[in-house]
């Protein structure tokens, strides 16, 4: 049995691969978990042992194939309980993160299962994250990019965005973005913000901090993706804040 701290590690790892795409450094660890570096020294050295880690000196840490497995499953929870927190017991998408972090590591199979059923097996989470499948295959890279990576007059759609800021999740619940968003970059200052005009909405504009934009994944606005979904919930109204 693993603890629930070690569950938190391999998740939080699996989620720096993604980010990254390569081993992840112990201090990237450590600032993601906000723990010391030495801490997270000792417990790779723990996750090594059990087979569910490969660390190479100087290069960082990955995640084995049964480590990964895991973090899927315990990723798969956390997702499937922040849809259900939103769509049936009337939590908002920015507060069911925490709560999602304490229940994941302790359901059932079996729970996991009605969980799903009921919410007829959706493939993404209210921020938009992809949810493994029950069988935990790894999802697919949905070649998103930041929208802070793009430039002034590009037509873009709100893929996902972070869940690990209450605070940044209200503030982007207020001002209308949400997955399915349809966006134009209006100007990117070189003091960082960025100010996007909402389509469909009047022409209204909106200027982000660099970091939520950072935090807020988007993909081409013609993109075939999005255009069975981009118009259902163009301005995130679904979302309370």
């Amino acid at each position: 049995m693993l603890s629930d701290v070690m569950e938190d590690y391999l998740k939080s790892i699996y989620a720096l691969q993604q980010e990254d795409g390569g081993p992840v450094a112990t201090s990237a660890i450590a600032e993601y978990l906000d723990v010391t570096s030495p801490t997270v020294t000792s417990m790779v050295e723990k996750l090594e042992d059990r087979g569910l880690v490969e660390r190479e000196k100087y290069k960082g840490v990955e995640l084995t194939e049964e480590g990964e497995t895991v973090a899927l499953e315990v990723l798969r929870h956390h997702r499937l309980l922040e849809s259900y927190l939103t769509e049936h017991l009337d939590y908002s998408w920015s507060e069911v993160h925490d709560e999602a972090d304490t229940l994941e590591h302790h359901i059932s199979e079996e729970f996991e299962r009605r969980v799903a059923e009921v919410l007829d097996d959706p493939e993404v989470d209210p921020h938009g994250d992809p949810i493994p499948s029950a069988d935990l295959t790894p999802p697919e890279d949905d070649a998103t990019t930041p929208l802070s990576d793009h430039e002034a007059g590009a037509s873009l759609v709100v893929s996902r965005v972070s869940d690990r800021d209450e605070e940044e999740l209200r503030y982007l619940a207020d001002a209308g973005i949400a997955p399915g968003t349809n966006l134009e970059v209006v100007d990117v200052a070189p003091f960082g913000m960025v100010t996007v005009r909402f389509a469909g909405n009047g022409e209204r504009e909106q200027s982000l901090p660099e970091n939520v934009a950072r935090s807020i994944r988007v993909r081409p606005a013609d993109s075939t993706a999005d255009s069975e979904s981009g118009d259902d919930d163009e301005n995130g109204e679904e979302i309370e804040a």
